[in-house]
C-alpha cells in the first residue's frame, strides 16, 4: 500500500495531490504578488524537506513572492531577512527522492513525537476553559485538534536536525533504522534516539498555535528563547516536582 506524503501537518495521498496544491497557490498569485499567511505557511512547510534547509532559510525568510523564471514563467521567491532572494521550485522538492537525510529527519521526528504530545497536553490541561485554550499566536480559542506544537524560527526542526548532524559529526548514509508495525522509520540506536531527544529539548523553542497559523514573519530573526516559549525542559522539571510531591 502506497504511503501517503507528509509535508508539515498537511497529508496528501499522491505526489499528483501535493503537487496539484502548490500548484494552485502559485496560479492564484500575479507576477510580484506575496503569498498570504496560510500559504506562506505551506511552503515553508515544504522547505523544510529541503536537505539544505538551514542554508536555504539563511538568516530568515522575511517573505515570499511571485517572480518570473525562465521564459516568464512563475516561481516562488524566497526573500530573506538580508535582502537575498532565491527561487524555490516546489516539483523539484516534492519529486525528489527520498533523501539520507529525509529519513534521518523523519526518525529524529519519531523519537521526539512523546515530548511534543506532552507539551501539547500540559498546556492544554493548564489553560483549557470549555475545552479550548488560545493560540499563543494569534490569541484565538481553538480546541484541541486544532492546535499544532510548533518550532519558532530560525531554530526550526529541520535546522535542529541538521545542527545535531554536524554537532555528532554523523554520516547519515549509514544510519540504521527500524519499523515497529509497519510505522514510520525509527533509529534503531537508542543511544542516538536519546542524545537527539537531549538536544531538541535544550534547542526547540515551541508554541501552541492553530494549524492554519504562519509563524514565519514576527519572530523568525529571534534566536533567543521568550518568556511564552514552552520547552521541553522546563515541562520535564515540572513532571519530576510533580511526582516527587505524590512521592
Amino acid at each position: 500500500m502506497r504511503k501517503p506524503i507528509k509535508i508539515g501537518e498537511m497529508e496528501f495521498a499522491t505526489k499528483k495531490d501535493a503537487l496539484a496544491h502548490y500548484k494552485a497557490i502559485l496560479n492564484a498569485y500575479d507576477f510580484g504578488e506575496e503569498l498570504s499567511d496560510n500559504d506562506f505557511n505551506d511552503i515553508l512547510k515544504l522547505l523544510e524537506t529541503h536537505p539544505r534547509v538551514k542554508e536555504k532559510i539563511g538568516v530568515g525568510i522575511d517573505k515570499i513572492r511571485i517572480a518570473k523564471a525562465q521564459y516568464s514563467t512563475k516561481s516562488f521567491e524566497l526573500v530573506r531577512n538580508d535582502g537575498s532572494t532565491e527561487f524555490f521550485s516546489y516539483t523539484k522538492r516534492i519529486n525528489a527522492p527520498k533523501t539520507n537525510f529525509t529519513k534521518f529527519r523523519e526518525a529524529c521526528r519519531q523519537a521526539i513525537q512523546d515530548d511534543l504530545r506532552r507539551v501539547k497536553l500540559d498546556y492544554f490541561k493548564k489553560y483549557s476553559k470549555k475545552g479550548q485554550v488560545k493560540c499563543q499566536e494569534s490569541k484565538k480559542l481553538a480546541k484541541y485538534e486544532e492546535l499544532n506544537v510548533d518550532h519558532r524560527q530560525p531554530n526550526t526542526f529541520s535546522v535542529i536536525v541538521d545542527r545535531f548532524i554536524e554537532l555528532k559529526n554523523l554520516d547519515i548514509k549509514k544510519i540504521e533504522y527500524i519499523q515497529v508495525d509497519g510505522g514510520p522509520n525509527e533509529l534503531k540506536d537508542d543511544k542516538l534516539k536519546q542524545d537527539f531527544r537531549k538536544y531538541h529539548q535544550e534547542k526547540a523553542n515551541l508554541r501552541i498555535v492553530k494549524k492554519d497559523l504562519n509563524l514565519g514573519r514576527s519572530f523568525q530573526a529571534r534566536v533567543n528563547r521568550q518568556k511564552k516559549d514552552l520547552t521541553i525542559n522546563r515541562l520535564n522539571k515540572k513532571n519530576k516536582k510533580t511526582h516527587h510531591n505524590m512521592v
